[in-house]
């Protein structure tokens, strides 16, 4: 009977941010943001040589990070965002370094831009996971990770408060139009916050709003996982259809 081959899973970091960036402050203090070779660095980090994966799994999660780079091959050092988190004054300037850092690996980057108002529950998060290429196993291991990270970042803490939703085209704000020498008007303002479908007995569907012109207004029904490819078969429909003028209303 033939081995099943292994599934292998996209590229995320093994270690939370908090850790990450104590094993990147200790690389600093040791060699600055000069490049040293791979093997001096992961004796920086505690290992005896970098033949070991323990070591290499650390080493990529802090570049998944952003932590470090890989200036020439054979040779590793920590980024510029490292010296300014040690060093720089400001809180806000810190969280700032701390959101691109955490947001820095892809699939940090889509679970956030997907629960913006907050993780799910873990079982959510491993069907996610699972979705995007995890195996179950790595899935399982990643949600503390991810957890812990944006914990350390304090990401939804920071987030900005929204007080009804927000609508795709609408009008700019009263100040963004008297900056612009334009008539300010007010905004109309909504509570009504996006709806959400449900498809088949397991499939929810987000409704995006989309205000048009002439007070019309179109529905994005997006499915729930959202993958690059997904929005590229949109976009391309979109195209579509903004190329034929027939349709549209004459001015």
């Amino acid at each position: 009977m033939p081995d099943i081959p292994r599934q292998r899973s996209p590229r995320a970091p093994s270690i939370d941010l908090g850790e990450a960036v104590e094993k990147a402050r200790a690389i600093y203090a040791k060699q600055r943001l000069h490049a040293g070779p791979t093997e001096v660095v992961a004796q920086h980090l505690g290992y005896k040589n970098a033949n070991n994966g323990a070591a290499l799994q650390v080493i990529a999660s802090l570049r998944y990070y952003g932590l470090v780079e890989r200036p020439q091959d054979g040779m590793l050092a920590v980024t510029k965002d490292v010296e300014e988190f040690q060093y720089v004054p400001s809180d806000q300037a810190r969280q700032d370094i701390l959101r691109r850092w955490l947001t820095a690996p892809s699939v940090f980057s889509e679970l956030l831009a997907r629960y913006q108002a907050g993780l799910p529950a873990d079982q959510n998060l491993r069907f996610d996971l699972i979705q995007r290429g995890f195996s179950p196993s790595a899935a399982e291991a990643l949600i503390p990770v991810l957890r812990r990270s944006v914990d350390y970042a304090e990401y939804f803490e920071h987030q900005p408060e929204i007080e009804g939703e927000r609508v795709l085209g609408d009008e700019p704000s009263a100040k963004d139009a008297t900056a612009s020498g334009a008539l300010a008007e007010p905004m109309q303002a909504t509570t009504r916050p996006t709806e959400q479908v449900l498809i088949g007995s397991d499939t929810v569907l987000d409704q995006i709003p989309v205000r048009l012109p002439g007070g019309r207004r179109a529905w994005l029904a997006i499915p729930s996982p959202f993958f690059t490819a997904d929005k590229v078969r949109l976009k391309a429909q979109i195209d579509l259809l903004l190329a034929d003028d027939e349709e549209s209303p004459a001015g």
